[in-house]
């Protein structure tokens, strides 16, 4: 008995090891500042991972990295690239971009990728290969539904602005799905570009004194980090805007056509849940968004000026009074 009751006794420190030395999962995360313009994404992440067993401070760390500026990402995906992260979350393709050129590796996940195929991002939906796979919100289908749904609502405008990012990879194409969009419309366009929010300003007065009737916001990190004060402008300038996503009419803007992108952050962590359990990117098919909302805020609406046709506000998802 003594002899039986030693040897457990020399076992259970080794046990404990044992347990203590349970790895912990650690997710790179990159994003756009302020962290405080995240938020509602950031707790769609942690709910589904937290629905996979997933807890931070348990299991699994997140390791976020925030860039002031576009230009501020390479440096510090290389920093999550050198602490050898298991999983790289790249939320859309301004992240994918950059991420895939630091590392060939270790697995990337988007969320709301705009066009991973068009952007060589995957080989193909059904098969992405090589190490980064995800869910898509199709920005460069959409764009194109986004400039009719704003012809209707301001049928006035003959002329629209178009604010993009040329730091945004997708969005080259989707001004190109605009533009094709424009012309079976007979709308003029004027694609203003905006790299930083020092950039805001200026494009405004571009619109003001080239008086366009509204313009169209193609969605990206930047319009999104930066909602608060681009719906400001909007209303200054008294510019009735479409944007990519419905958090900008939340913060002001007049209306929105896009993917739930709330939905489809929480579903990311699937992704990440298979990868971290051995599972290959390459083998985890692309998902599209299945949720298209159209947002409209009245309140703006009335600030602008703007009658929105009954038939807009029947279809809504959700209006803003």
């Amino acid at each position: 008995m003594i002899a039986f009751l030693g040897a457990a006794a020399a076992a259970w420190p080794l046990a404990a090891r044992g347990q203590q030395s349970t790895k912990v999962a650690r997710i790179g995360f990159l994003g756009l500042a302020p962290a405080s313009a995240w938020v509602n994404r950031l707790e769609a992440l942690r709910t589904g991972l937290r629905d996979l067993g997933w807890v931070e401070g348990k299991n699994i760390v997140i390791e976020f990295r925030w860039a002031e500026k576009v230009d501020q990402l390479p440096e510090l995906t290389a920093e999550l690239v050198r602490m050898n992260v298991d999983v790289i979350f790249a939320l859309s393709s301004t992240y994918v971009e950059v991420a895939r050129h630091a590392t060939q590796t270790i697995p990337i996940v988007f969320a709301t990728h705009a066009d991973p195929v068009g952007l060589g991002h995957v080989a193909s939906l059904a098969r992405p290969g090589g190490n980064i796979t995800g869910l898509s919100m199709l920005l460069t289908e959409l764009a194109g539904k986004e400039l009719e749904i704003l012809k209707e609502a301001v049928t006035h405008a003959t002329r629209i602005g178009v604010l993009w990012n040329p730091t945004t990879p997708s969005h080259p194409q989707a001004l190109k799905a605009v533009e094709a969009a424009g012309e079976k419309l007979g709308v003029e366009l004027r694609a203003v570009p905006i790299r930083t929010v020092e950039d805001f300003d200026g494009a405004f007065a571009t619109m003001t004194r080239e008086r366009v009737g509204a313009f169209l916001d193609l969605a990206g990190p930047l319009s999104y980090s930066q909602r608060v004060p681009l719906a400001e402008l909007a209303l200054k300038h008294r510019l009735p805007g479409m944007f990519g996503l419905k958090e900008n009419v939340e913060a002001g803007g007049l209306m929105s056509y896009s993917a739930d992108t709330v939905d489809l952050v929480r579903r990311s962590a699937a992704y990440i849940d298979k990868i971290l359990k051995g599972v290959k990117p390459a083998d985890l098919p692309v998902e599209q968004a299945s949720k298209y909302e159209l947002v409209i805020n009245l309140k703006t609406a009335n600030a602008l000026g703007v009658e929105i046709p009954y038939m807009l506000l029947a279809l809504a998802h959700e209006v803003i009074e």
